[in-house]
């Protein structure tokens, strides 16, 4: 088999490890990848070199040597610029990091490193992730690889470009409003927001915040369930990670359709706006699952409450991270990360018990919900990737979108049930757009959603 930078990721750890390629050779193609594609996508930052040829070299030698191996190893890989990578640049894509080198590795950089990949440097954020459009004042704008002219999403804006460009094979990224689902659906790739407590991150300023994970990204959802088993499984410094050993979590995946009770609704009953050309894109997904043998239904659960609850925690949460910062340094963000913050500080006690009692209840509602349906189908994103100079959507269907999360809704509402959810590439728009659709299942089945979202895009094949 001969391999090139569009082989799956199994493919060429597989290939590596049979010694029919080096893991230098496995850099220099990607390498020359990067110089073809990068200058014009800004998906990859703070690339290094020098620094991945000594990795790679090192890693042929331990192989070389006879020494057991990682699931990952020789792979090229780019980590998140908002995850710490000891030694590298770490940015996370604000002016105030610009020159940061991190001392320690994240936990979730930690693990895919000790599964030997080979790190090349790290992918384009928006400004401390926030924001589902992915530019910041450091490293500039990073364009969709389908279209440079649209949006390649965010916050994981770049790995999900690098990913789609055959820049790197897999990637990691974090998803608080869509970040992992958002630029898979608008760059063609997979991505999980895995289970609360299924990726453990490590150091975070509070262990019980849980409106953001950590999780995979790849080309098809056999080579994302090989990096979730990476990923996944419990440590002692995360409370709250489940208990589940990552391994159980890769693949082979067996999934069927057959006999699936599905859920699929476009806009969860008129909950949020959704582009006219999306929610036929969607809604024609019925077609392939019914074909498969699944049983379709247009239903959706109720989660009124998952608008109020997303922003609040949201708000809080930046408050508590980074109020000190902004009022230290106010001209150093950009205004509508700094009116989110600001808005948290408004916040009272009342406000915030609030907010859980009702995150409480989705996750009720939502476990009632799956007792009748196996899993829900909806849209990733309101609307196809948009213009790479606006910040985010001006409108949809002519609906004026108030602020930079007005158009995310059909996947933060996902966010605030715990639910795992998966975005898998399914059509494009008659400009040629890549459109994902989102399958979410019960918290706590994200081997049964792997199963599903292999056996669907086994269907498309």
């Amino acid at each position: 088999m001969t391999i090139s930078v569009e082989s799956t990721a199994r493919d060429q750890v597989a290939a590596v490890r049979r010694r029919e390629i080096s893991a230098r050779e496995l850099l220099e193609l990607h390498l020359e990848r990067i110089a073809v594609r990068n200058p014009e996508l800004n998906a990859i930052v703070s690339l290094d070199e020098e620094r991945a040829r000594a990795g790679a070299a090192a890693a042929d030698e331990e192989l070389a040597s006879g020494a057991e191996v990682g699931a990952l190893h020789g792979l090229p890989f780019a980590f998140k610029d908002t995850h710490g990578v000891a030694g590298w640049r770490t940015t996370y894509g604000s002016p105030l990091f610009a020159d940061h080198v991190a001392e320690h590795d994240d936990l979730i950089v930690e693990r895919v490193r000790r599964a030997g990949v080979v790190v090349l440097g790290k992918t384009n954020v928006p400004e401390f992730a926030a924001g589902s459009h992915t530019f910041n004042r450091v490293f500039g704008l990073t364009r969709n690889p389908v279209d440079p002219t649209r949006s390649a999403g965010g916050s994981s804006g770049g790995a999900a470009c690098a990913l789609a460009s055959g820049m790197v094979p897999l990637a990691d990224g974090s998803d608080m409003g869509g970040s992992l689902r958002n630029p898979a659906s608008f760059c063609g790739v997979v991505g999980l927001r895995p289970s609360l407590g299924r990726v453990p991150e490590w150091p975070l300023y509070n262990q019980w915040e849980t409106t953001s994970v950590g999780g995979p990204m790849a080309r098809n959802v056999g080579d994302l369930a090989l990096l979730l088993s990476v990923m996944a499984g419990p440590d002692p410094r995360a409370p709250q990670a489940l208990t589940d050993a990552g391994a159980s979590f890769g693949p082979p995946l067996a999934g069927s359709l057959a006999g699936l009770r599905v859920a699929l609704s476009p806009d969860l009953g008129g909950a949020f706006e959704v582009d006219t050309e999306v929610a036929s894109i969607v809604s024609s997904s019925a077609a392939v699952f019914t074909s498969a043998g699944a049983s379709v239904t247009d239903a959706h659960p109720v989660l009124a409450e998952a608008d109020d609850t997303f922003r609040t925690l949201r708000a809080w949460h930046f408050q508590a991270k980074f109020g000190l910062m902004l009022a230290a340094s106010p001209d150093e963000f950009k205004p509508s990360l700094a009116d989110n913050i600001r808005a948290g500080a408004s916040l009272t006690g009342a406000d915030v018990a609030r907010a859980y009692a009702q995150r409480t209840a989705l996750s009720d509602r939502m476990r009632d919900f799956f007792t009748a349906y196996d899993v829900l189908v909806l849209p990733v994103s309101q609307v196809p990737p948009f213009p790479a100079d606006q910040e985010y959507p001006a409108s949809i269907n002519g609906r004026p979108m108030d602020t930079y999360l007005d158009w995310m809704r059909a996947a933060y509402f996902i966010t605030v049930t715990g639910c795992p959810a998966i975005s898998v590439p399914f059509g494009t728009t008659v400009d040629g757009l890549p459109v994902g659709i989102q399958i979410v299942a019960p918290h706590g089945r994200d081997r049964s959603l792997l199963e599903v979202a292999a056996a669907f895009e086994a269907a498309l094949a």
